[in-house]
């Protein structure tokens, strides 16, 4: 198999991205976690222009025996009009302690002329002499900046940009379309003119890379065409992250190359650990995970409709381009008004139930969830409540306390003038095992729900302190009745120290489906500890 290197660009160019700050404990952890992927390179940052990446340097040494992946810093040519050796900036790179330098070099004669303020020929000089004066201490690369779009106004000189660097001793010289305005076959044209050049001057060995942008919505399209073309690196960031609309998704490039177009990127290992480090790359970073990347979204294997769920009962392909094992993921079952009964069969059996052998079961199940969802209810994103349902049907829920009555009030209490606030306060009655009546204060009425409930039933079922609450995700479902009198969805996130469960409520208002929500949440955490009922 033909090896594609793989550059993680994370550190340095997802970090642009709107919404994202690194600090250099997590950098540090990035490159553990992206290591597991098994990628050549990941670049760490730009030292001496920006002192957090001159401290992540320092620190990272300590990481360099244990990772796999090669650290590059990432740095700029000499400044017009002085040498290599005496740049400071240039410098700094070679003092880094990194094993690779990747130069960002101009390759559009525009920017040469406009943004450097220099000629064509000296920017070919400061090229070779940065290039020549960094290869005697570490390997060095060249990203070619804005290279397709100065290929377009100029034909030869950004090749002749990418010559100059061969010439000088980089071992790979990357192609960059930094505006991301490229399309996949003017890429692909590009990409077989560096190639052939190379090649007719002498440089065979020195490899051809691809840094994509997203601004047309063509970044991976981008690098499978470039190395299609002949490309042999290729740089990009996990989850896509960038500046404006992103970077290639590194890891859609790894999956798409290895599972799809038979070449070498990362060790099979790397490709089971796609999803995870996807995941973990974004909790890392305080991003939401995006549920519809491919491959690794957590949508990326879920299906509703019925006609797909019977056809996957028989054999999973039929409606899956792969096994969502090979990247880390799993198949997801969701059901809907759409769902029939391989639909519940194929959930029920995700959530470790057995309703195969019951047809009529399994039909009352469609039409029960069928009619919630006319009223309102979701399931597809509330497996804990779902759960729930199943049971009841099946007859084999638990009766783990009964609710004689809960009301809450919120009023407005004024200090001072200056100084108002609200307080919410619940009260519950409700039999376990006894009668008990709670009243509780919170921050808000679900709060105050919340801690009235706990408090009612932490004697009876201690399991109920390790419970918390993780999101609230609130919906009006009848827009169109306008104001106050509007159905409301209420979807509530819970956590214990083992999972993540989600429950939903409707109602009239926004506390009625609250307490829906709530009281299932309660009641599935209870029943996944399999507590005996009072």
């Amino acid at each position: 198999m033909v090896h594609v290197q793989a550059y993680d660009t994370t550190l340095r160019d997802g970090a642009q991205m709107e919404g994202i700050s690194l600090s250099v404990a997590d950098k540090l952890r990035l490159v553990t976690v992206i290591d597991s992927l098994g990628v050549d390179y990941i670049e760490g940052g730009w030292p001496g222009a920006i002192p957090k990446d001159t401290e992540f340097f320092r620190q990272a040494a300590t990481l360099a025996p244990d990772i796999r992946a090669r650290l590059a810093a990432f740095g700029s040519t000499c400044k017009p009009g002085i040498s290599a050796k005496d740049d400071s900036q240039v410098l700094a790179l070679a003092e880094s302690g990194a094993s690779v330098v990747t130069l960002v070099a101009k390759s559009d004669p525009r920017h040469v002329k406009q943004a450097l303020r220099t000629s064509e020929e000296e920017n070919l000089r400061m090229v070779a002499d940065t290039v020549s004066f960094l290869s005697s201490r570490c390997e060095v690369m060249v990203d070619l900046e804005h290279f397709f779009d100065g290929l377009a106004f100029d034909a030869t000189y950004g090749l002749n940009v990418a010559l100059a660097a061969a010439q000088a001793g980089a071992t790979t010289v990357i192609c960059c379309d930094t505006n991301g305005g490229g399309l996949p076959h003017s890429i692909a044209d590009a990409i077989r003119a560096v190639r052939t050049m190379l090649d007719k001057e002498g440089y065979a060995d020195v490899v051809v890379g691809m840094h994509a942008h997203n601004d047309t919505g063509c970044a991976v399209a981008n690098t499978l065409a470039a190395v299609k073309a002949g490309a042999r690196h290729i740089q990009g960031t996990v989850n896509g992250y960038g500046e404006r609309t992103g970077n290639a998704n590194l890891l859609t490039c790894i999956a798409n190359l290895q599972l799809k177009m038979g070449y070498d990127v990362v060790p099979p290992q790397g490709v089971r650990n796609l999803s995870s480090v996807s995941h973990t790359v974004a909790e890392i970073a305080n991003m939401a995970a995006f549920a519809r990347d491919p491959y690794v979204g957590h949508s990326a294997f879920a299906h509703k409709a019925g006609l797909h769920a019977s056809a996957i009962k028989v054999n999973p392909d039929l409606y899956q381009h792969m096994e969502p094992e090979q990247v880390g993921n799993a198949r997801r079952m969701l059901v809907s008004e759409m769902a029939g009964r391989a639909s519940i069969e194929l959930k029920a059996a995700e959530l470790g139930l057995d309703v195969s052998h019951d047809k009529e079961l399994t039909g009352r199940i469609a039409a029960t969830v069928k009619a919630r969802e006319a009223e309102g209810y979701t399931y597809d994103a509330a497996d804990a409540s779902f759960d729930l349902l199943l049971r009841e049907e099946m007859g084999t829920a638990p009766v783990l306390w009964r609710i004689e009555s809960w009301k809450v009030t919120t009023r407005e209490v004024t200090v001072t003038p200056e100084s108002i606030f609200t307080e919410s306060e619940a009260t519950i009655k409700l039999h376990a095992g006894g009668r008990f009546v709670t009243t509780a204060e919170g921050n808000g009425p679900v709060n105050a729900l919340d801690n009235a409930l706990r408090g009612a039933l932490r004697g009876v079922y201690p399991q109920v302190d390790q419970f918390r609450l993780r999101n609230f995700k609130v919906r009006i479902l009848d827009e169109d009745r306008g104001g106050t009198d509007a159905l409301t969805r209420v979807l509530i996130d819970t956590e214990d120290s083992r999972d993540i469960w989600t429950t939903v409520g409707v109602g009239t208002n926004v506390i009625e489906a609250s307490w829906e929500a709530l009281l299932e949440a309660y009641r599935y955490g209870l029943v996944r500890a399999e507590v005996t009922p009072a």
